[in-house]
């Protein structure tokens, strides 16, 4: 798979340098947030072709910084994952609502979040159209 560029936003510092890490080693380019206004800022900055969202941020949630995120149609490239430990059907029908294009819940597994970007390549390449 060709390498994006991720960005993780979760205020659990550690768990998203860890997922990272992960990912980076697997060839990726990847910033951290840990916040929905540092999210925001790095958006603008790093121009990611994904980004997992963690739903519990201290400054916003993100369904909220979710939301901001689709408004921009400049952005409209971008996917959005939720990387959350809700995950009732509840849980997933409001992220869908709120403009994710996936809903992941921790623990995830580091083969299903494979998946999910090489999923998000073929989508932005129209592979398989």
């Amino acid at each position: 798979m060709d390498p994006m560029r991720v960005l993780i936003v979760d205020d659990n510092e550690d768990a998203a340098q860890s997922l990272a890490m992960l990912l980076e080693l697997h060839g990726h380019e990847v910033q951290t947030a840990n916040s929905g206004q540092q999210a925001r800022a790095a958006v603008e900055q790093f121009h990611p072709d994904i980004a997992f969202l963690d739903i519990g941020l201290p400054d916003m949630t993100g369904y909220e910084l979710a939301g901001l995120l689709r408004a921009k149609p400049d952005l409209s490239h971008m996917r959005l994952v939720a990387l959350t430990g809700w995950g009732t059907a509840e849980d997933r029908e409001r992220t869908r609502r709120a403009g994710f294009d996936t809903h992941l819940t921790k623990p995830v597994d580091f083969d299903h979040l494979q998946n999910v970007l090489a999923e998000s390549r073929t989508a932005e390449t129209g592979a398989g159209d």
